[in-house]
């Protein structure tokens, strides 16, 4: 079956959208991700792009403490990030034994960018699967 007939793409980013939106489906912040995988079906999705911070909270942590001192605080953040979105992905493909699709990142954050990345590569790891998920950054506007 070819991609476009039925395998979907999902963008998370709370500002950036893809040059190519028509080929993903893009979502805003955590609850809109989980909606829209539980929508599409978890199986029906090849290809994931995700960011880290999904909203002012987080954006005030990258400017104040990322960026200035080399330093993530959770604690300062209210909103959930990529990486909640990231655990919360790795929970469903247990849950529901299906195949994580393949995971890029593309945060500015790199703090936050390596958790999600490790923490999926470590998954895979476990699984016994190649450590794929890689920083990568989709063409986007704003």
């Amino acid at each position: 079956m070819d991609r476009t007939d039925k395998m979907k793409r999902v963008y998370l980013d709370d500002e950036r959208t893809p040059i190519e939106a028509s080929n993903w489906e893009v979502c805003r912040n955590y609850d809109e991700f989980v909606s829209k995988v539980l929508e599409i079906g978890l199986e029906n999705i090849d290809l994931m792009s995700l960011d880290h911070d999904l909203g002012d909270t987080a954006k005030e942590e990258y400017f104040g403490n990322v960026t200035q001192r080399n330093i993530l605080d959770y604690d300062n953040i209210k909103e959930k990030t990529g990486l909640d979105c990231a655990k919360w992905l790795i929970e469903y493909s247990m849950d529901n034994n299906i195949k994580l699709p393949l995971i890029l990142v593309h945060s500015a954050n790199p703090i936050g960018a390596s958790n999600i990345m490790g923490y999926i590569n470590n998954y895979l790891n476990y699984k016994g699967f190649a450590e794929t998920c890689i920083k990568n950054i989709i063409p986007f506007t704003c």
